[in-house]
């Protein structure tokens, strides 16, 4: 059973915060069933932005760089995508270190 994308969410933030990373829901989207982006904010300019994709050749769910490079290039990689999908959460982490916990074991599920 899948989780819902509220509950995920709501789990993605817990375990940022008990890292003390700060991140914030930038954009809200369906509670069931809502894709999920993550925009990693490195606090220097520039960013990348995650999506949750099918492992073509494992089957797997993992993340995938949507977009990467200057900040304001992945804000309009993230604007056109909530224009094909309204139901979209967004969440941007903010750390120089770049940690985003996404490679972390339970998040790609």
């Amino acid at each position: 059973m899948r989780l819902t994308a509220d509950v995920w969410v709501s789990a993605y933030l817990t375990r940022l915060r008990l890292s003390d990373i700060p991140a914030f829901v930038t954009q809200k989207g369906d509670a069931t069933a809502g894709a999920v982006l993550v925009k990693m904010n490195t606090l220097d300019g520039q960013a990348v932005a995650y999506q949750r994709s099918f492992d073509l050749m494992t089957g797997e769910r993992c993340w995938m760089v949507l977009s990467e490079g200057i900040e304001a290039d992945v804000d309009a990689a993230l604007t056109r995508q909530k224009g094909f999908d309204p139901d979209l959460w967004i969440i941007e982490v903010e750390d120089k270190q770049g940690r985003h916990l996404l490679d972390e074991p339970g998040l790609s599920d």
